[in-house]
């Protein structure tokens, strides 16, 4: 079935915005009700606003119309050596979403935006519990890496480098 995108946009809005904390609560939702319980418990924890803001990174809604569908930030990590590195979090599509390459769209905007502030390479982590996300990155051209941080929620860590 092909996909259906006609009718979303991903625009910048700032992390409080009233729209992200229903996002971000249904993303923290899902993923504590379905984290793997081999792995133990899910720890939420949503990234602070300042950091997914402009210079440090940011903020997207995928909307249809003015229907909030998914989201996902951007924030600036720790350098590693000469590379620039920005970490792509909470990229969620809500279920009504799923199907409609929002999460692609998302992807595109914040890939865009990393460059836009600098980076020279994008970073993520997920669970390979998450199927569909771990296709969608390597898709994209993100390699698996070591863990570059101490994520207990995740099993696998990607980068892909930019410009």
């Amino acid at each position: 079935m092909p996909e259906d995108r006609s009718q979303v946009t991903v625009r910048t809005v700032s992390a409080g915005a009233p729209e992200v904390d229903v996002l971000l609560d249904r993303y923290l939702d899902e993923r504590e009700a379905t984290f793997p319980s081999t792995q133990g418990t899910y720890t939420r924890k949503r990234t602070p606003t300042p950091e997914l803001t402009p210079p440090n990174g940011t903020f997207v809604v995928a909307y249809d119309g003015d229907t909030p569908l998914g989201c996902g930030g951007l924030r600036r990590i720790a350098d590693d050596g000469d590379d620039v590195r920005f970490e792509v979090k909470h990229v969620f599509v809500l279920p009504e979403g799923r199907g409609r390459g929002v999460a692609t769209a998302v992807m595109d905007v914040l890939e865009q935006a990393a460059v836009g502030l600098g980076a020279t390479s994008i970073v993520l982590d997920t669970n390979d519990a998450l199927v569909a996300a771990g296709a969608m990155y390597r898709s994209r051209g993100y390699d698996r890496v070591p863990a570059f941080n101490d994520n207990p929620n995740a099993t696998a860590w990607y980068r892909k480098p930019v410009r």
